[in-house]
């Protein structure tokens, strides 16, 4: 049973992941990464009136292009929600097999009358699943980390540690929850050790083949020394970043969009802190805007590719991923673009974003440790 203090706090739980039907998609984006969430309950009126995840909002932003667009917008017409008079274990049951993050429990009148969130029935616990077992993923490690001086001195940039991991091993667990079992990693600078760091885990589950860079090859350059390895579909991630987000709905979105490369962009917000003032052609004022919010979508360094793109990389040459979009764009193709919350995103490439990584990762990132 509850004490005080523990229902205070659930209440408090319970209060940051509710919305209003009436707030937008950039509103709920925000306090998703506030209360490290990817599950909120809809109000109307203040009472109960739907459920939105993460999934709606991005289905939704790739549909519309919209951060103003309402909530009440895009709810889905049928969503899973349990009643006080459920049997629990029938409940937990569901929850278990959709890994569903929380249910709502509602009384006869439809109100809510309480929410099982899915850490107070699990601890902790790994799921995998096998959709990404044919897919390999590269693992861009070859950087000097010049900007994580003096850490990098000693170590390479891929085994900087987050927890009591290294980055680069977050980022195989990551996957390997997917179902991934074969990565190929472009190593560079202390190369001796990131081999040895992975030769020696125990037990773990996938390979890793390693292909050597003999001078920088840029973001995506080093890709043109695996044609004869790779010739499926595949991922590429930095070695300094970690998503919080499902690999396999990246991979399906892809296919689904028949991409030949898709990025997965981060969703930033800028707010200013002043007026702005827009004029028009005779130096006249056009628009007053207070204090705006600007929105951009940022390249966060992992990407899904065709295997044929492999081919347009030139070898033993500095290129950077830029120059590979720009290509495919020039001819007309299609490159795909999957939006993730801001706080979903952390880059540890530089001091100041490494002290902001290591606040996050024990709490929004904490289902990887």
């Amino acid at each position: 049973m509850l004490n005080s203090m523990d229902k205070n706090n659930k209440q408090q739980r319970i209060d940051a992941i509710m919305i209003d039907d009436g707030a937008t998609l950039i509103d709920a984006l925000q306090q998703m990464d506030k209360a490290s969430s990817k599950l909120l309950i809809v109000t109307r009126e203040q009472k109960f009136y739907s459920l939105v995840s993460i999934g709606d909002l991005q289905r939704a932003m790739i549909a519309y292009q919209s951060f103003s667009k309402k909530i009440s917008e895009i709810l889905r017409p049928k969503i899973e929600v349990g009643h006080v008079a459920d049997d629990r274990k029938f409940l937990l049951d569901i929850m278990l097999q959709n890994r569903t993050e929380f249910m709502p429990l509602l009384d006869d009148k439809g109100n809510l009358a309480e929410v099982i969130f899915w850490d107070e029935i699990v601890a902790h616990s790994v799921h995998i699943n096998n959709e990404l077992k044919d897919v390999p993923v590269v693992i861009m490690a070859g950087g000097k980390g010049s900007r994580l001086k003096p850490i990098t001195n000693i170590i390479p940039k891929a085994l900087v540690p987050l927890g009591e991991k290294p980055i680069m091993e977050i980022i195989a667990d990551q996957f390997v929850r997917c179902g991934v079992q074969q990565f190929f990693a472009s190593v560079n600078y202390k190369a001796d050790l990131i081999k040895k760091y992975f030769d020696e885990i125990p037990g773990k589950n996938y390979s890793i083949a390693y292909t050597s860079e003999n001078q920088p090859l840029g973001t995506i350059g080093s890709i043109s020394l695996m044609k004869k390895n790779i010739r499926s579909t595949f991922f590429v991630s930095n070695c300094d970043i970690l998503i919080d987000q499902d690999f396999s709905d990246v991979y399906r979105f892809h296919k689904a969009g028949s991409h030949e490369l898709t990025v997965i962009s981060a969703i930033k917000s800028y707010h200013i802190p002043y007026g702005t003032i827009e004029l028009n052609n005779n130096g006249l004022l056009n628009q007053l805007k207070e204090k705006p919010q600007l929105m951009y979508y940022i390249n966060t360094g992992v990407y899904v590719l065709e295997p044929h793109l492999i081919n347009e990389v030139p070898e033993n040459s500095f290129y950077d991923i830029t120059d590979l979009i720009e290509k495919i764009l020039a001819r007309g193709g299609r490159v795909g673009v999957f939006p993730v919350s801001e706080n979903a995103w952390l880059d540890i490439g530089e001091w100041k974003e490494y002290d902001k990584s290591l606040q996050l990762f024990s709490t929004r990132f904490a289902h990887l440790i």
